[in-house]
């Protein structure tokens, strides 16, 4: 398929609504419809793709998400690069409610959610040890706090299956762990991207201390993670649009695709006729 799009963004349709000649398309994917419409638009010069992972109106909880549908939309729309804000709440005090973590490392703690593509026959294996672009990071941090927004540079993501909250046992242990963000959709997502070759970046939008598990600090619920993502929401829609803008032409050193030659199981023996699943997308 002709590139349409650079750079791809998982959020809301208030990334896309504020923009000119905005195109809605359809893309069918071998892993099923996609949680939405991708929405195409211009920004900064730059071909970027808008699809809300839980829908243009909020109607996918976290763990009915189709992640492979929604990474391999993006991709095979051309995108080299994704940005993965999200909404999250924080498991130590100095991570205050208000606040952007642009993390670097993740824990799974889902289950039975589809995250691979690398189904066989030929057993793969894709290291996600430093997953998130280190380069996509330092810009993201550099344009969070150009906007005055304090930013935590990296963290640890710890993803929940969700859609219920942490109980407080749950919270402390992670909490005793050194863990810093919580979230419900980081993970398959951003690995996902990662198996693809494509560069991505998380940008965590802390709404609450997660479970009270701070003293003082009341449990979180729905309603008060609300108020709190409404107030984050003006503010990552223009960190995302500037973001773009500091993006360089070239996007193709983003991304970890050399990893990917050498992460077949069958043997490290290669040949020109090899061909990885990311390349019959380019």
């Amino acid at each position: 398929m002709k590139q349409v799009a650079e750079i791809g963004v998982f959020g809301g349709s208030g990334f896309y609504s504020l923009l000119t000649n905005v195109e809605e398309v359809k893309v069918d994917t071998p892993y099923g419809a996609p949680s939405d419409s991708v929405f195409l638009a211009e920004v900064a010069g730059r071909k970027v793709a808008f699809l809300p992972r839980h829908g243009r109106h909020h109607t996918l909880p976290p763990h009915k998400i189709n992640f492979r549908a929604n990474v391999w939309a993006m991709r095979s729309l051309g995108c080299q690069v994704i940005v993965s804000p999200c909404a999250a709440g924080s498991l130590q005090r100095h991570v205050e409610p208000g606040h952007f973590v642009v993390c670097d490392q993740f824990v799974d703690r889902t289950s039975g959610r589809a995250d691979t593509f690398y189904d066989g026959p030929i057993v793969t294996h894709v290291s996600p040890a430093d997953m998130y672009d280190k380069e996509l990071r330092r810009l993201a941090v550099e344009t969070i706090r150009e906007n005055g927004i304090v930013c935590h540079d990296g963290g640890t993501v710890v993803v929940i299956q969700g859609p219920r909250f942490s109980t407080k046992s749950e919270s402390t242990w992670f909490h005793n762990q050194g863990w810093e963000v919580i979230n419900m959709t980081q993970y398959p997502e951003a690995y996902l991207c990662h198996e693809l070759g494509m560069g991505v970046v998380n940008i965590s939008l802390i709404t609450d201390y997660d479970s009270g598990v701070h003293a003082g600090a009341e449990a979180v619920d729905a309603h008060s993670v609300l108020e709190v993502f409404k107030s984050n929401s003006e503010k990552i829609k223009k960190v995302v649009l500037e973001l773009v803008g500091k993006l360089p032409a070239d996007l193709s050193g983003f991304g970890h695709k050399a990893s990917l030659d050498y992460s077949r199981g069958d043997g490290h023996a290669t040949s020109a006729h090899d061909v990885r699943l990311y390349k019959l997308l380019d």
